[in-house]
C-alpha cells in the first residue's frame, strides 16, 4: 500500500511531481531508494531540478494534414540546442501528435501517447539527455472549412511561425499574408481585436500629442480619429500596407483576389518571456562545474 506520506517523503527528496513519485513507488513495491533510483533512471529527478530554469530560446513549428494544422513553440534554454537534430525531432513527434488529436491545453498535450510513453515522457527524458531545460509553451490546432485554405511561413528557420486562414482565394496568396505576418509584427488581426482600454489609451496619447503642437482641444480631438486609423494600420495585420504593394491594405489584397482573411496566429520564440543573462562562457563554465 502506497501511502500520502510515502509519497510525500519522495516528493521532498526529488523534487519530483506527486504522480512521477506514486508511480516510482508502486513500480518498486514502495522501496523508497529503488523508488529515488527509479526517478533518475528515467531523467525525472534531473529534469525537475531544471524546472525553475530560464528556457526562452528554441523553435516554432507548423504541421499540416489536409483541413486540419497546429502551430506550436517548444522552448529550450539555449540557442545552440535548437540546432540539435534530436531535439528537432522532439518536435516534430509533438506536432506530429498533436496533429491527430483535439487537445485544447497544454495538460491535454502532456498526457498524449506518443512513442515510448506521452509527450511529457518525452520532455522529460530528452531533457535529461541534452542537459537544458525544455518544454512545450503554447500551441493551437486550428481546422478549415470547405472554400478555406491554409497559409503559413517559417522565417530564420523556425524563430518565427505564421499560420494564415483564407477564405477563398488560394494557397499562395494565403502565404503572401502569412509572410506579411512574420516580417511587420501586427499585435492584432482586426481592428476589432484591439482592446477597448489600448484603443483608449493611444486616444489620450494622441490628443496630448496634438495639443502639445498646439491644437485646440476641440481641433485636438477631430484629430484623433485619423490617428487612430493610422494606430491600426501600424498594429492590425489586416489594415498594415501590403509589403508587395505598399498602396493598398492587406485585406484589400486579399479581397481584390477573391478572398478573406478568416484566422492569423503568429509564434515568435522568446516573446514576452524573460530571457536568460549568462553568456556562452559562463554556460560553459556551468556544465563544466556539472550545474
Amino acid at each position: 500500500m502506497i501511502s500520502a506520506e510515502m509519497v510525500k517523503n519522495l516528493r521532498e527528496k526529488t523534487g519530483a511531481g506527486m504522480m512521477d513519485c506514486k508511480k516510482a513507488l508502486s513500480e518498486t513495491n514502495g522501496d523508497m531508494a529503488k523508488a529515488e533510483d527509479y526517478l533518475r533512471e528515467k531523467g525525472i529527478a534531473k529534469a525537475t531540478k531544471k524546472e525553475s530554469r530560464i528556457a526562452a530560446e528554441g523553435l516554432a513549428n507548423i504541421y499540416m494534414d489536409g483541413n486540419k494544422a497546429v502551430i506550436l513553440e517548444v522552448n529550450s534554454e539555449t540557442d545552440f540546442v535548437s540546432k540539435n537534430d534530436e531535439f528537432k525531432a522532439m518536435i516534430d513527434t509533438i506536432g506530429k501528435t498533436l496533429l491527430k488529436s483535439d487537445a485544447k491545453t497544454i495538460e491535454d498535450a502532456n498526457s498524449l501517447s506518443c512513442e515510448d510513453g506521452t509527450i511529457k515522457d518525452l520532455i522529460v527524458s530528452m531533457t535529461a539527455k541534452i542537459g537544458e531545460k525544455l518544454s512545450l509553451r503554447r500551441f493551437e490546432i486550428v481546422q478549415i472549412e470547405d472554400g478555406e485554405c491554409f497559409g503559413s511561413y517559417l522565417h530564420m528557420g523556425g524563430k518565427i511561425a505564421s499560420l494564415v486562414v483564407l477564405k477563398g482565394a488560394n494557397e499562395s496568396i494565403a502565404k503572401d499574408v502569412a509572410m506579411q505576418q512574420a516580417a511587420m509584427r501586427p499585435e492584432y488581426v482586426f481592428p476589432e481585436d484591439v482592446p477597448e482600454s489600448v484603443v483608449e489609451k493611444e486616444k489620450n496619447i494622441q490628443k496630448e500629442l496634438a495639443m502639445n503642437e498646439g491644437k485646440p482641444e476641440d481641433i485636438a480631438e477631430k484629430m484623433v480619429a485619423g490617428r487612430i486609423q493610422k494606430f491600426f494600420k501600424e498594429i492590425c495585420l489586416s489594415e498594415q500596407a501590403f509589403i508587395k504593394d505598399g498602396n493598398i491594405s492587406v485585406s484589400t489584397y486579399v479581397k481584390n483576389n477573391g478572398g478573406e482573411i478568416v484566422k492569423a496566429i503568429r509564434y515568435e520564440v522568446g516573446e514576452g518571456m524573460e530571457k536568460r543573462s549568462d553568456d556562452f562562457r559562463e554556460e560553459v563554465m556551468k556544465q563544466v562545474k556539472g550545474n
